[in-house]
């Protein structure tokens, strides 16, 4: 399928944040008259591109955005920034408070999830609902246990990670390595048809960006880019959420994190699990579409 052709009719524009020109598309049917929006959130290492298959297929019923995040895809990636899951909500809720300016569906997948539910729990009014795609962010839970059981071994391994720029460097060129990036896509993704050359380019391209390093060496820092518990956002919450799970997602969807979820998520929840990894929006595309516009009539 060519994606070229599948977003020729998107508008590709920037918008500033913290006077930074970030990476926006929007798109809107035509035939769209309805009240809200959906803004589409990237994941790590991912960018607009990544919403390839979904885009087309929602905007031809809603205005549909997707935004790079400040230090992802073609968004700069500035040395002078703390990245962090706060920055990241603040752009998102900046985002729909200037431009879209109507109640929005934010929609995230792994750690574009963390910032839509931390974005969808502060927009208020302006939130019309939130739809997570295996995201990323941690329960109190978990972090006490981290704390009490493994809080030494943490810090002595981020101690080495901090102080070794050398090894942060040789992790960096080797995850941004083509055959590693298809590596690693291969192993997430169940169905690999869509694990292609445009997948693995648009995630490697933002990589080869002056800044790009610091960008990882803030994320993969041990002690992580902190932000606010999942289930503190869950409790803040008062739009609808719709949870759609990649039931063989190596990384977020384990027994004990789906636990946590079922212990804390609002009563408003719809949980939909599906047969794909870690990024079900652009494996299984079809499906995820069609969850979200049905969901969404609801609302």
């Amino acid at each position: 399928m060519n994606q070229t052709n599948l977003l020729k009719n998107n508008a590709n524009y920037s918008w500033n944040f913290l006077n930074y020109p970030i990476h926006t598309i929007s798109a809107n049917s035509d035939n769209s008259s309805t009240k809200i929006a959906i803004l589409l959130i990237h994941g790590f290492g991912a960018s607009t591109d990544h919403w390839r298959f979904n885009i087309p297929v929602l905007s031809s019923e809603y205005e549909v955005h997707a935004i790079d995040l400040l230090g992802f895809g073609k968004s700069p990636k500035p040395n002078d920034v703390d990245y962090s899951g706060s920055l990241w909500k603040e752009q998102v809720v900046a985002y729909v408070k200037e431009v879209i300016q109507k109640p929005t569906v934010v929609v995230g997948n792994s750690l574009g999830g963390y910032a839509a539910l931390a974005a969808g729990a502060e927009l208020n009014e302006l939130s019309a609902g939130v739809i997570l795609l295996n995201a990323a962010g941690y329960f109190s839970e978990e972090k006490l246990v981290k704390k009490n059981i493994l809080q030494t071994s943490i810090e002595t391994v981020a101690g080495i990670f901090l102080k070794n720029i050398v090894l942060q460097r040789l992790i960096f060129e080797n995850m941004r390595n083509p055959k590693n990036i298809k590596k690693t896509l291969n192993q997430v993704y169940v169905d690999k048809k869509n694990v292609d050359d445009y997948l693995v380019e648009s995630i490697r391209n933002p990589s080869l960006d002056i800044g790009a390093f610091n960008v990882f060496r803030s994320v993969f820092n041990p002690s992580g880019p902190q932000g606010e518990p999942l289930d503190s956002l869950f409790n803040k919450l008062n739009a609808p959420l719709l949870l759609l799970w990649g039931s063989k997602d190596p990384w977020m969807n384990t027994p004990k994190k789906r636990d946590l979820y079922k212990k804390y998520t609002p009563e408003n929840t719809t949980e939909v699990v599906l047969d794909a990894g870690h990024c079900p929006h652009d494996e299984i595309p079809d499906q995820v579409n069609n969850h979200i516009l049905d969901w969404l009539k609801l609302l």
